[in-house]
């Protein structure tokens, strides 16, 4: 079941049909990896008239800019995140986080086509991101995401165990996370393993456990220093804007 406040900010993003793709915490619960999050985050199209109709929603929602940067297209096209808290009463507290491009992340266009598309119990529809996409943007330096990479994938696998397609068992050769996931996968598909090692060759040690682990880890390392590398120069530009408004 949908919380309230984060059905009303679905709704009302909905009605002044803002294009915003559901991510984070919020569309891991849809995926069935539950997260708790007081936030509700989105992947937004950052041109004029999109802008436009997201303020509207946010103005509907009594949303206020929590912290710099402020809403502009060019702060989302260099891929910040710009960060409100609602004041309406349904929402009261409730944060909400926008942003536009995001490391390692398809452009919106992309994201848009191969959205998932849900139907609640209230009738209306919700946009998040896909899967495969939501995965890659949980790829970040944070603790908290790596466990619910894992969680994703396995639910995943989960609910499509028994009659996977092509596509399925591509997505859980390239993003599972555990050495029994990757080995079991192996043993049933031995084809689509050597398939997928062409991209991800830590697949070549799936005999090895103990390598395998190893690499896993490795890979880890390797994604969360390529987001701190990432991240890196946006976070001296959002420190020179909060000294430039401090004088």
């Amino acid at each position: 079941m949908i919380p309230n406040p984060i059905r009303k900010v679905l709704s009302t993003f909905q009605n002044c049909e803002v294009r915003a793709l559901l991510m984070g915490g919020q569309a891991c619960v849809f995926y069935g990896a539950a997260e708790f999050s007081r936030d509700i985050d989105f992947a937004i199209l950052a041109d004029t008239g999109n802008l436009k109709r997201l303020q509207q929603a946010l103005e509907d929602l009594q949303a206020r800019v929590i912290a710099v940067p402020k809403l502009a297209e060019d702060y989302l096209e260099r891929g910040h995140a710009v960060h409100f808290r609602c004041e309406q009463r349904e929402v009261a507290g409730l944060r909400v986080d926008v942003m536009a491009k995001m490391r390692g992340v398809d452009s919106f266009s992309a994201l848009w086509e191969r959205r998932t598309v849900l139907e609640g119990r209230d009738g209306e529809h919700y946009d998040l991101l896909s899967l495969p996409d939501l995965v890659a943007a949980k790829k970040t330096q944070r603790d908290k995401d790596w466990p619910m990479i894992r969680r994703l994938v396995e639910a995943h696998y989960a609910a499509h165990e028994n009659d996977p397609t092509e596509k399925q068992v591509q997505f859980w050769f390239a993003q599972g996370r555990t050495p029994e996931l990757l080995v079991a996968l192996s043993i049933r598909f031995p084809d689509a393993q050597i398939a997928a090692a062409r991209f991800r060759p830590l697949l070549l040690t799936v005999n090895d456990t103990d390598r395998l682990t190893e690499a896993l880890a490795a890979e880890e390392k390797a994604e969360r220093a390529a987001d701190r590398e990432y991240w890196m120069p946006l976070r001296r530009e959002l420190e020179e804007i909060r000294w430039s408004k401090a004088q």
